[in-house]
């Protein structure tokens, strides 16, 4: 649908970074539908300035070529993080380093749900798509939520994307979006609950054919997180059912909310895990790369120690 290039960008004379261009691409260039859509989020995205939300610094038309102009982060799609920690013997992410990802998730996701118009009236936005695909991890540890694209501000003009339309990801849709109902910031929050449940458990809520996996999640058939791994922290697993709430009003009320909760939970539950962990990570998951690209990872004897705890070969 888009080509994306890594190119430099001069802010002024001498000054420049490294950036990722998005081009709209043929047939998708064609498509009014699809090029309202890139444009939006484009429009939206220059909105957002938070250290959670990969920034747009750029985007229009040249010879009839849509673009993009986007924050490039050295890193990885939280997806490919969770596929390369399984073939290295990591079946699920240790419940405070999933809590720490999660929270700072749901930090990108309370700056856009609270941003307003010039006028100071709220634009109601939600992201709609949040998935590991859409969350991305720098090797130095930083956690940043991306792709607005089908994200929807209530003060827009996109009729399109009012109730009656489902769009997303169907594993990580929410009950209302299965109903193709209008959505709110507790529609972020439970994609998030879902992304935090992969992340602690390996599997998802829901699995399936498409289908099958849309009616479970309409009538809230979701499988526990403790069926999956049994020794989960119970107040833990309590977080995450409440974020998958059927109803809307039983969830968190915001993702910052949510943050919250899970901010308390780090706090009393694992108050000494190192804040380095995910960079540490990052590096032994992908020091192949690190090292194609002339960085050496440094990777503590103390983080391998551990590392040999939860692959279960110490």
């Amino acid at each position: 649908m888009a080509v994306v290039h890594r190119a430099r960008f001069t802010l002024a004379p001498g000054v420049s970074r490294s950036v990722v261009i998005k081009r709209v691409r043929d047939p998708y260039a064609q498509d009014p539908a699809f090029v309202k859509m890139f444009l939006n989020e484009a429009r939206i995205s220059m909105g957002l300035s938070h250290g959670n939300i990969v920034q747009v610094f750029d985007f229009g038309e040249v010879e009839g070529e849509f673009f993009l102009a986007m924050e490039w982060v050295d890193g990885q799609p939280l997806s490919h993080v969770l596929k390369r920690s399984k073939l290295k013997g990591l079946a699920h992410l240790p419940a405070p380093l999933a809590v720490g990802l999660v929270l700072e998730v749901c930090k990108g996701l309370h700056h856009a749900h609270t941003r307003r118009d010039e006028e100071g009236r709220p634009l109601g936005l939600v992201h709609r798509d949040v998935s590991p695909d859409n969350v991305l991890v720098s090797y130095e540890g930083e956690v940043k939520l991306s792709d607005f694209g089908i994200a929807k501000a209530q003060l827009s003009d996109r009729p399109e994307t009012e109730a009656g339309v489902v769009r997303g990801k169907y594993i990580y849709l929410s009950p209302e979006q299965t109903r193709a109902e209008a959505l709110d910031a507790r529609s972020d929050v439970y994609t998030a609950g879902v992304v935090l449940f992969e992340l602690l458990t390996g599997r998802r809520p829901v699995e399936g054919d498409a289908h099958a996996v849309m009616e479970r999640i309409a009538k809230g058939m979701l499988t526990p997180a403790h069926q999956y791994v049994p020794e989960l922290d119970a107040s833990l697993v309590a977080l995450v059912s409440r974020a998958l709430a059927l109803r809307r009003d039983d969830r968190f009320t915001s993702a910052e909310d949510f943050q919250r909760a899970l901010a308390e939970w780090l706090a009393y539950r694992a108050p000494l895990f190192p804040a380095t962990t995910l960079r540490h990570l990052m590096g032994w998951l992908f020091e192949e790369e690190l090292k194609l690209a002339g960085h050496e990872p440094r990777i503590p004897a103390s983080f391998l120690r551990q590392v040999a705890i939860w692959t279960g070969e110490d």
